[in-house]
């Protein structure tokens, strides 16, 4: 048992379970990892999922809820054996304990730098309102990938420790950073119309700006459910910059342990595979949220794995 009472177990299949419901590419390529890299990444999934959702349910102590956590996280790295799902009279939510527990145990085990967790937690501060580090709107890509140093790149370095490398870590953490860009920055293209629901803008102004796009015209398309010419020309220009990121990060997975190459290889295919869905349909984003067939899926995890592992994958055993 753990010092808050839960089973180490129940820990981590909590964190399985929210990695099966909310990231369906990502839980499918963490099957064809090690009985070992699973549950840490799953455990890693299960932090990020609860600080995005403390975020986007936007609670007016949605900010003081991630000092909560990170001040709990921070405890459970520094006291392992104590009970943090108390802190002074503070009692922590239920669902945070296992995941507290799982990611906790997940750092010490293999080592990962706690100062991406921190980067992780500012960059989510930035889409607080009242945060003092709160913005909603993004002048230019380097703003916009400041950003995401701490909501993407900083999750590629978490995980890069569980995956493991054949020579030094630090040789491959350039590209790991760039892959958690570049599935951010896929995301971001995605789901433009759901962001704007929320008043926020993920996409740099002054590039969409070269194509006369300014956040009254991407509104206006989100309540038509039509997409302008201009945006569909931003869009094009954006989805190459896209894939650009995929290329620079694709060299980095020779530098990943073998055994987990297939499974990084098939994560990048099968969301990169979003940008072909969203050109296929036209850049009808506002109208429809581009998915990857599972047909597709299949195949691309086929490909990497072979025909033999398809069953496995389609029955989820």
């Amino acid at each position: 048992m753990t010092p808050g009472g839960i089973d180490a177990s129940t820990a981590y299949r909590y964190c399985r379970t929210v990695a099966a419901a909310h990231g369906r590419t990502y839980f499918l390529a963490t099957r064809l990892l090690s009985a070992e890299q699973r549950p840490a990444v799953h455990a890693l999934y299960g932090f990020a999922r609860t600080v995005d959702d403390i975020v986007d349910h936007g609670a007016r102590d949605a900010a003081a809820q991630l000092d909560l956590i990170e001040q709990l996280l921070r405890e459970r790295l520094a006291f392992p054996a104590r009970d943090t799902t108390r802190l002074g009279r503070v009692t922590v939510r239920p669902e945070w304990e296992p995941v507290l527990w799982a990611v906790g145990d997940t750092i010490d085990r293999f080592a990962i730098a706690p100062e991406h967790f921190w980067t992780f937690l500012d960059a989510m501060r930035m889409d607080v309102p009242g945060s003092p580090l709160f913005r909603n709107r993004y002048a230019t890509m380097a703003e916009l990938r400041g950003y995401m140093r701490g909501s993407a790149a900083a999750i590629g370095l978490q995980l890069l420790p569980v995956l493991g490398t054949v020579g030094p870590r630090a040789e491959a953490e350039p590209a790991a950073a760039a892959l958690g860009e570049a599935f951010q920055l896929t995301n971001f293209l995605r789901d433009v119309g759901e962001d704007l629901d929320r008043d926020r803008i993920y996409l740099p102004a002054d590039e969409l700006d070269a194509f006369g796009v300014d956040a009254d015209l991407l509104v206006h398309c989100h309540r038509t459910g039509r997409t302008d010419p201009r945006v569909r020309r931003a869009l094009a220009h954006l989805i190459a910059t896209n894939r650009a990121l995929y290329r620079r990060a694709e060299p980095g997975i020779n530098l990943l342990h073998p055994r987990v190459r297939p499974a990084i290889r098939t994560a990048a295919t099968l969301y990169a595979g979003i940008l072909d869905e969203i050109e296929r349909s036209e850049y009808a984003i506002f109208a429809t949220r581009a998915v990857v067939p599972r047909h597709r899926r299949l195949r691309v995890a086929a490909s990497e794995f072979g025909p033999v592992l398809v069953p496995f994958i389609r029955t989820g055993r």
